[in-house]
């Protein structure tokens, strides 16, 4: 089957609203100063320096991926989102933040997958991601063979991948898919492993919108063997 990580094509909107005059001029002239650039892609080329990085896939308002960057400035992270008005969010936590170890790039994650040498990241996180219900949608779902070899080959052995979702569907389909996978390992050992959110897990606005339409949620923590 046909996936993300081959027809590479992005899935819905790439804009909302109309950025105001503020958002406008924060995305011109911050937004060029945290891009993730072109070309290879380490440590030192993002940050100056050799430190531990770690990357979001779709980081929505960027209030999750903020969390972590502050909680961890020692740590350089990496996001990507294709939608406009969530870039423009995430730009408003850094500069109230002041957090100078986050990289940005508005676009596809898979391609700065590829930018990245293997075995160089301690963390992925994939929260909430659109679950395309439909079975004939499944291909576009990330948490597929495609997008998951490149992910296990980028996360360092003992790595971390997390998987958050409220969707019962998405949460069957990631089971099963990473479950037939011998690269990664689920680390829960008990329920509440999957159904109460780590400490170090921020809660995410997807995550408060689910629980406001009485949805349970699911965080999945699998490590890179």
């Amino acid at each position: 089957m046909t996936d993300p990580a081959t027809i590479r094509r992005l899935y819905g909107r790439a804009k909302g609203h109309k950025l105001r005059e503020g958002q406008a001029a924060l995305v011109d002239r911050m937004l060029p100063t945290v891009a993730v650039p072109a070309g290879p892609l380490d440590a030192r080329v993002l940050f100056g320096a050799d430190r531990p990085l770690e990357l979001e896939i779709g980081f929505g308002g960027g209030e999750h991926l903020a969390a972590q960057a502050a909680a961890r400035p020692g740590t350089g992270f990496i996001g990507c989102e294709p939608f406009l008005n969530g870039v423009v969010q995430a730009l408003g936590h850094l500069r109230d933040g002041e957090l100078d170890n986050v990289r940005l790039h508005m676009g596809d994650a898979l391609d700065v997958l590829e930018q990245l040498p293997d075995a160089s990241l301690s963390r992925v996180y994939l929260l909430h991601p659109d679950p395309w219900p439909k079975a004939r949608h499944a291909k576009r779902r990330m948490a597929n063979d495609g997008p998951l070899d490149l992910i296990a080959a980028k996360l360092r052995p003992g790595a971390e991948f997390r998987l958050g979702t409220d969707d019962p569907t998405y949460c069957r389909w990631a089971c099963m898919v990473l479950g037939r996978r011998g690269d990664f390992r689920w680390t829960a050992t008990t329920a509440r492993d999957f159904l109460a959110r780590p400490a170090d897990w921020p809660e995410t606005r997807y995550e408060r919108k689910a629980r406001r339409h009485g949805h349970e949620v699911w965080y999945f923590q699998y490590q890179r063997t």
